[in-house]
């Protein structure tokens, strides 16, 4: 269950996921350099108008996807801060795939596989990349790209995963229906 991991934040410190047993959680891997990035204006929005209601984000970066997040945790925080006056909570920077993936995003991938990339302008440059690198890399449920999303309910069950091609309405929508 999402409540038995532990996270790091960004300033160092250790966060316990079971502190948000019965509030509605949404996970991200994100990047500072992306093209996906502006994506942290929507999720800033989302904190804002429901955390009052039991929404928790975790922002955790990550570096794996095209090296679009290659600063320190103080930096990519800065960034953050300055550029989209982000408040939610940043985790220290780390997989989300390979050997030295987080063991919540095992969890998280065992939940939800992949179910294929949404209509958006960046749809076929991504398919188009990860064909050329593995003919079966939609079969596998690793995190594909940057600002993958996953909604987990009150109850902790992983619910939904969105691409980074999601519209972020469609995020919102599941997100409220939770709440």
């Amino acid at each position: 269950m999402i409540y038995d991991f532990t996270l790091n934040t960004g300033k160092g410190e250790t966060l316990d996921l079971a502190q948000y047993r019965g509030k509605v959680i949404l996970v991200v891997n994100t990047a500072t350099g992306c093209g996906f990035t502006p994506q942290y204006e929507p999720i800033e929005k989302l904190y804002r108008d429901h955390h009052d209601q039991g929404l928790e984000i975790l922002d955790i970066p990550c570096n794996q996807f095209g090296g679009q997040a290659p600063g320190s945790d103080e930096e990519i925080h800065e960034f953050c801060s300055l550029h989209y006056n982000t408040t939610f909570p940043q985790m220290k920077k780390a997989d989300v795939n390979g050997p030295n993936e987080l063991p919540l995003y095992t969890y998280l991938k065992a939940q939800k596989g992949f179910e294929g990339f949404q209509d958006h302008p960046y749809r076929a440059l991504l398919e188009k990349m990860f064909a050329e690198a593995d003919p079966q890399w939609d079969q596998k449920p690793d995190i594909k790209w940057n600002f993958t999303k996953f909604v987990i309910d009150r109850e902790g069950r992983v619910v939904a995963r969105f691409e980074p091609t999601a519209d972020m309405a469609e995020v919102e929508k599941c997100i409220t229906a939770l709440l």
